[in-house]
């Protein structure tokens, strides 16, 4: 299964599930954000999984009729 595959999946599983509110998925993509932007700052390298959830909750979230 290619990553895109797996981001669709999860990021379609996450809107779906009604316990994650969409204050979850505000406050998980700040501070995802926030930490990217902190180990940016420090020339630091960024794990491929944060950018991995950062895409899964964007679109989560857009599925969900918020926009990122």
């Amino acid at each position: 299964m290619s990553s895109k595959t797996d981001i669709e999946t999860e990021a379609r599983r996450l809107a779906g599930d009604s316990r994650v509110t969409d204050y979850d998925f505000w406050r998980s993509l700040k501070n995802l954000n926030n930490e990217i932007f902190a180990l940016s700052a420090r020339k630091a390298p960024i794990p491929l999984e944060m950018i991995r959830w950062r895409a899964i909750i964007k679109q989560a979230r857009l599925k969900r009729g918020w926009s990122v």
